[in-house]
């Protein structure tokens, strides 16, 4: 979709796929891309690198599923990465593993690894560590002193986190790395996702615009990227 290539998967697909990147030897990421990050992904290559060099790349955002539609490559379904993000801790708590919460800002990630500790008995908090840091090199000697972990948040909000997992990956002790923007004040609770209404009819964005009016520049690139997915499905 306009350059970046997504993964044509269910959602439990996804977290199967997710839980069989934390088995294999390596490093892995998935990344979840909505129409926002495809525009930034057009305008900056860094960034393009970065999201089409994931293991993973899920849709995120009903945008996504009707561009795809309307270029003719139609996707299963949306896989939110907040939803992928919970159904891997599930599996994950199966099999007793560790994970490091990384972003929002001081006290919402501990907050986070609190509750997400509660809900998902047999999951390792290794650690957490806010994002507002200027030091790149502090955050992945943190990581890698807390023992390093089988799968790392990374959420710093895009294009930042996925330029961060793409440059570190192979100095941080992870297997699996995922970019999840604002999860963290989910998972903390100091922010509420839509209500399933608005998810069920592709309106979680129009929720999080009354919720925060001051979203409206980022919203602007839904049309944006629509109109551009527009004319090339013209130009086919």
């Amino acid at each position: 979709v306009l350059g970046v290539g997504f993964d044509d998967l269910t959602m439990a697909e996804a977290v199967a796929a997710g839980a069989r990147l934390l088995t294999e030897e390596g490093c892995h990421y998935v990344v979840t891309p909505n129409p926002e990050i495809v525009e930034v992904c057009r305008e900056n290559p860094a960034a393009m690198r970065a999201v089409n060099g994931a293991d993973l790349v899920l849709p995120d955002g009903i945008g996504v599923i009707k561009g795809a539609a309307m270029l003719g490559t139609p996707l299963k379904e949306k896989t939110p990465g907040i939803e992928f993000a919970a159904g891997l801790m599930g599996e994950m708590a199966k099999e007793g593993k560790s994970l490091y919460l990384l972003g929002a800002k001081p006290g919402v990630a501990e907050k986070a690894a609190e509750r997400l500790a509660a809900q998902y008995p047999g999951l390792k908090i290794a650690g957490t560590h806010d994002g507002y840091f200027k030091d790149t090199q502090q955050v992945v000697d943190a990581i890698n002193a807390a023992g390093g972990a089988d799968a790392v948040f990374v959420c710093l909000g895009a294009p930042k986190q996925e330029k961060f997992i793409a440059a570190n990956i192979d100095d941080i002790h992870g297997t699996l790395f995922c970019g999840l923007g604002g999860s963290l004040d989910v998972f903390a609770g100091v922010s509420r996702r839509a209500p399933d209404i608005f998810i069920k009819l592709g309106l979680e964005w129009f929720y999080r615009l009354c919720s925060d009016p001051r979203r409206i520049g980022r919203m602007m690139q839904i049309p944006k990227f629509l109109l551009v997915v527009f004319a090339e499905r013209r130009k086919q």
